[in-house]
Parts: structure tokens; sequence; C-alpha cells
């Protein structure tokens, strides 16, 4: 079985050795479960869009993982763009090898104006993810819920860019990604 990322920065591990890609495939390898990154840095769901073909599709994966937002939020990208590129991958994605889809979310901010400017792009999967029957992954409350209770702020899980977690944030997202995985694949358990 091969479970497919694609996405942004974050995806892409920027600024860390060991990223939440990397855990994941430390911990589903043994499964069975092959994990293919093709996340870049700085890439918008634009990218996501124009690299479809040899980035997705070449490897149809069982599972696909598509995790933009950040990039796109910050990347100047229109929300109604983020969301319509988003709808493109997932319905080319399902008419070439119909795969289990998942949307990640990113992580909470401590900046008020940063957080309410992602927020806008989280609210745009969640409505992607209903809409068209995709799993949901809500990284950002998961991270928040952390976060309290480990009596944490943002900036504990960051990079000096608040755009990119440090690699304890990836380790929080790789354990997010890894419950909601277990819960739809209880097989993977």
């Amino acid at each position: 079985m091969k479970l497919l990322i694609r996405g942004g920065s974050i995806a892409a591990g920027f600024g860390v050795i060991k990223s939440y890609a990397d855990i994941l495939r430390d911990n589903l390898q043994q499964k069975g479960v092959e994990v293919i990154n093709r996340s870049r840095y700085r890439e918008t769901s634009f990218e996501g869009i124009e690299t479809f073909s040899e980035d997705i599709a070449a490897f149809s994966p069982e599972i696909l993982l598509l995790h933009f937002g950040v990039d796109d939020a910050f990347g100047y990208v229109y929300r109604s763009e983020f969301q319509e590129n988003i709808v493109q991958i997932i319905r080319r994605a399902r008419s070439l090898f119909n795969p289990l889809i998942f949307l990640a979310t990113g992580h909470a901010f401590d900046n008020p104006h940063d957080m309410e400017a992602v927020n806008i792009f989280y609210r745009s999967l969640r409505i992607v993810s209903v809409d068209l029957d995709c799993k949901s992954i809500s990284l950002d409350r998961y991270w928040s819920g952390y976060l309290a209770k480990h009596h944490l702020s943002a900036s504990d899980l960051v990079l000096s860019d608040p755009r990119y977690p440090n690699e304890k944030g990836h380790e929080v997202m790789a354990e997010a990604i890894l419950k909601a995985l277990y819960r739809v694949l209880p097989a993977l358990i």
C-alpha cells in the first residue's frame, strides 16, 4: 500500500532534519505502507495542480494526504482559488485511481493575525472535506490541544519563522496524522 503526501513547505519538512513524513515512514513501513513525500518548499496548491501527473498520478497511491494551506495563505493565493485547486486535485485523483483522501490543515499560530489568515484556508479544507467526502485531519486543533495539555505556546513548536514547525512540532503533527490513519484504517494498528 502506498501513502503519498503532497503539500508545501511544512509537508516537505523545511528547516528540520526529521519531518512528520519521516516519522510516518518509520512507523508505517513495518506495517507494509510505503510513504512517498512529493512536497516541496514554498509550493502552493497551484503547483499541486501543475505537477499532478508527475507527483501524484505517476504513483497511483491508495492513500493521498494533501497538506496545502500555509504557503497558500502567505503566498497571496485567494481562498477561492485554493479551494478550487484542492477540489481539482481530488477530482483528478478519484477519476484516475480513486485513493482514500485525507486533507490536513496546518498548525495553530500564536499571532492572532497569522491565525486569522490561515483559518480562512483551514475552513476551506474542512468544507471540501465534507462536500467531497474526504477525511479531515485538523492539525491546528490537535496542536492547540497539545499546547494546552503541556502548558506550551505555539512558539515552543516552531522555528524562528512561525510558519514552519520545529522537530517537536513535526512529532506532534505525525502523532495526529497517525491517529487519523489508524481510525480509518484499523488494520494498520
